[in-house]
């Protein structure tokens, strides 16, 4: 029976821990890189290497950035008034690809989820009370957590918290994006349609 160097199959071992890599996708990546020349499989390597490092969290809005603000939250051309508030920033990257928003995000770093160990205090709501505590400005809150279990659990317990807030508008996207469905996987015209057509909550 043909075996693979150990190495190679340690390669493949590492690609399947990735999120939705099988072992077939695994081995494809793989080969795909020994086919490619040494300084390809190089420069790959010292990019992930590097992923981890020369970035930190935006002090305002907690997406990624290179900087103490992100792009966005240091564009002031955006509409400070409105924050739309989402689960990641895989979310927000969603959401900027319509187009359509023009306001700022709060990433909240995950969603409350009880079956695993996940409460309120593990994601940032806190600093969002904060925030708009700090922030008079802020007039309207646009919840975008998916449309899931625990996107609904989260963007409940949100509505419950911001109730000390009388004058604050609190809508939800429009029913556009599918039940059960992430944020991250809809198609721009969904996304664009669904913040349209926002809701009171």
């Amino acid at each position: 029976m043909y075996k693979l160097p150990k190495n190679i199959e340690e390669a493949i071992k590492e690609f399947q821990k990735l999120p939705s890599i099988g072992a077939k996708t695994a081995e494809r990546l793989v080969f795909f890189l020994l086919r490619k020349p040494e300084s390809f499989s190089e420069h790959f390597g010292g990019t992930m290497s590097k992923l981890k490092k020369n970035w930190s969290l935006c002090q305002e809005c907690f997406s990624f950035s290179e900087h103490e603000k992100c792009s966005i939250c240091a564009d002031d051309t955006r509409e400070s008034s409105t924050i739309c508030i989402v689960e990641e920033t895989t979310d927000l990257i969603a959401l900027e690809k319509t187009g359509g928003f023009k306001g700022k995000y709060h990433v909240l770093g995950g969603v409350v989820s009880p079956l695993k160990g996940i409460g309120p205090d593990h994601i940032r709501v806190r600093e969002l009370v904060n925030r708009i505590e700090t922030n008079k400005e802020i007039s309207e809150i646009i919840l975008a957590t998916n449309p899931n279990i625990e996107g609904e659990t989260t963007a409940m317990y949100i509505v419950k918290t911001l109730k000390d807030f009388p004058n604050l508008k609190v809508t939800r996207l429009a029913r556009g994006l599918p039940s059960g469905g992430d944020l991250e996987y809809a198609d721009e015209e969904t996304i664009s349609r669904a913040l349209s057509n926002r809701t009171n909550f």
